[in-house]
């Protein structure tokens, strides 16, 4: 085999196991789940964590929202279990100047007790959960609620 082909050879090989490494652990957002997110991108974007990330605690969350989704520089962030039910909550807070109708970037922090079942395989249900960040609503008034929710995995 010529030197070329060597190189040819070792590429495709390369390629076909890195292929096959990130099939294994890639983790495909749900289309509906990607919509949502998307949906809400012109008003709040989260860097971290990622959908589908594996969580521990404390967990930072960061990332950018417009002014208009906090009230007095804050908004709400809540962590569910796979059955809702809220297992941490706090707020994240403008780490700039949020009197703005632009992006501001956010940071906050939740401690929580995971509520996964000892002896649980990584796949199984009680280690599945949500991150609501909700945008703040002094008023009350449903028709100013908003939020974003992504999935997210508990170690």
């Amino acid at each position: 085999m010529d030197k070329s082909r060597k190189i040819v050879f070792i590429t495709l090989a390369a390629v076909i196991a890195v292929s096959v490494v990130w099939s294994a652990y890639r983790q495909d957002i749900p289309a509906d789940i990607a919509e949502h997110i998307k949906s809400k991108s012109d008003l709040i974007v989260v860097d971290e964590p990622s959908p589908l990330e594996t969580i521990t605690s404390p967990l930072t969350v960061k990332g950018r929202a417009r002014g208009t989704w906090y009230f007095e520089a804050s908004f709400p962030i809540v962590l569910t279990d796979w059955d809702g039910r809220i297992i941490a909550e706090h707020y994240a807070q403008a780490k700039g100047e949020w009197m703005t109708t632009n992006f501001v970037p956010f940071e906050g922090e939740l401690e929580f007790e995971s509520p996964v079942f000892s002896g649980v395989n990584k796949d199984h249900f009680s280690r599945r959960g949500y991150l609501i960040f909700k945008k703040d609503n002094p008023s009350g008034l449903p028709e100013h609620d908003d939020a974003l929710e992504i999935p997210i995995w508990f170690d």
